[in-house]
């Protein structure tokens, strides 16, 4: 057994066996669901609506090269500046060079998953440079030392008790502070931070290709104070977060925010196109956007899965999907959880190493149901648990297993052979611990329905 399905079974485990836990996830998750129905009748025509946005991101995806550099050219025009990375090594390299020579001693940094997918509060602090989240979430996470738990909701799987319980042991608040007080508490915190931070780091929703620009999303105001008071502005983006217009914003942003939270569009939405230009009395003197690969391009060489690039990151497939609201986010041991995290991390981080991910799934469709850019999610987990197989990542134990199982399948005769007691004894020998410890195995009648029907057909004639 690898070190990442053991590690995954056992988080699973633990997860699954918590009523506690499931109580927290199930009653955060319901709460979206109620309000994603209720936003989703801004919509006359809520499928038209998605078939649009997913071939426009299919358009992006399937000429990837040409929107990159159609960017690139449009940022640097307002004089920003671009790093290709071509994984996450590299772009912590080239932000850590870049806060060094600006003798940058702290940064404010905006809610972003592709920030946690290069580790940048970890690389920061290795190099002495203090790295604070913003989003109210992201702050509860850092404090307890925890990654965030879900791709939108990053403390889904706390309650407000054990908010007020942990800045009761990390601050000194009082135990029964209210999350009124407490977010307060964090916004005269933050507030503090803001005009002294020499750096902001943001994530980006979307990267727009025709004005070079940058699109972020949120719900604080956080993100926006980090990119208006330091001197510095680092956005680090996947490269497939492009769309190809201005006009497609408002295509997009309702989608993101009805889908993610049940919004009609997120309360603060800003477009950033390079640094401050002359007359222009804030934002950054130096703006930079790092164009991040780290395993992209491996997903994008798959041809059906690279559909996956798709994802605008709503995380309204984590909240359908059965098996992430048992053993929730932190169990899969990955930045992106959930169907799509089960599809773009084996192909991004290693198939072998995350081939187990494509095969938690209940395969119900649910995530295809509800994505906002159709992609089927649910088939893409199908190809790679195919491709898995076609690299020879399988143990000999299942391959032999399969082996049998596709012999007796294709010929009736063979099928029949041995009779129940046999098939009754190689359920016992093979299944018990993989299909048997928590379900009733199946039991092999003594005769088959092929067996009955003949003897039935011969009883009559």
């Amino acid at each position: 057994m690898g070190v990442q399905l053991d590690t995954f079974l056992k988080n699973a485990e633990l997860r699954v066996s918590d009523p506690e836990h499931k109580r927290k996830l199930l009653f955060n998750i319901g709460q979206y669901d109620k309000k994603v129905v209720i936003g989703k009748q801004q919509y006359s025509n809520l499928p038209a609506a998605k078939k649009k946005a997913g071939a426009i991101k299919t358009k992006v995806i399937e000429n990837l090269e040409k929107y990159l550099i159609e960017f690139e050219s449009n940022f640097k025009k307002n004089g920003g500046k671009v790093i290709w990375a071509t994984d996450a090594e590299m772009a912590m390299k080239e932000i850590t060079d870049i806060l060094k020579k600006a003798n940058a001693k702290t940064v404010v940094k905006a809610k972003s998953m592709v920030t946690e997918e290069v580790a940048v509060n970890h690389i920061l602090e290795k190099n002495h440079i203090e790295s604070l989240e913003t989003d109210l979430g992201e702050v509860i996470q850092q404090m307890d030392g925890e990654a965030p738990y879900h791709i939108v909701t990053p403390a889904m799987h706390k309650s407000k008790e054990d908010v007020a319980k942990l800045f009761h042991e990390k601050k000194g608040t009082p135990i029964d502070w209210t999350p009124q007080q407490i977010t307060a508490y964090v916004r005269k915190m933050l507030r503090e931070k803001y005009p002294i931070a020499d750096c902001g780091i943001t994530g980006a929703n979307f990267l727009i290709a025709d004005i070079g620009g940058v699109a972020v999303s949120e719900n604080e105001g956080n993100a926006f104070m980090s990119i208006a008071f330091p001197k510095i502005h680092i956005a680090i983006a996947g490269i497939e977060k492009l769309i190809p217009s201005l006009s497609d914003v408002d295509l997009f942003w309702p989608l993101l925010a009805t889908h993610g939270t049940g919004q009609r569009v997120t309360v603060y939405n800003n477009i950033l196109t390079g640094p401050r230009q002359q007359g222009e009395v804030d934002g950054p003197e130096e703006m930079y956007v790092v164009l991040l690969d780290n395993g992209r391009t491996n997903l994008l060489a798959r041809k059906e899965q690279r559909r996956a690039l798709n994802c605008i990151r709503c995380g309204a497939c984590l909240n359908a999907c059965p098996i992430y609201r048992n053993i929730g986010g932190h169990a899969y041991g990955t930045t992106y959880s959930g169907p799509i995290g089960s599809v773009i991390t084996p192909s991004m981080s290693g198939m072998k190493e995350f081939k187990h991910l494509s095969y938690a799934s209940s395969l119900c469709g649910r995530c295809t149901e509800v994505c906002p850019v159709e992609i089927d999610i649910h088939k893409l987990l199908l190809l790679n648990r195919k491709d898995s197989v076609e690299e020879k990542f399988t143990t000999r134990g299942e391959d032999t297993v399969w082996r049998f199982w596709r012999k007796a399948m294709l010929k009736r005769s063979r099928m029949e052979r041995g009779g129940a007691f046999f098939k009754n004894l190689m359920l016992k020998r093979f299944f018990k611990t993989a299909w048997g410890e928590r379900r009733t195995l199946p039991t092999v009648a003594p005769k088959s329905f092929n067996q009955m029907w003949k003897e039935r057909k011969k009883g009559k004639h």
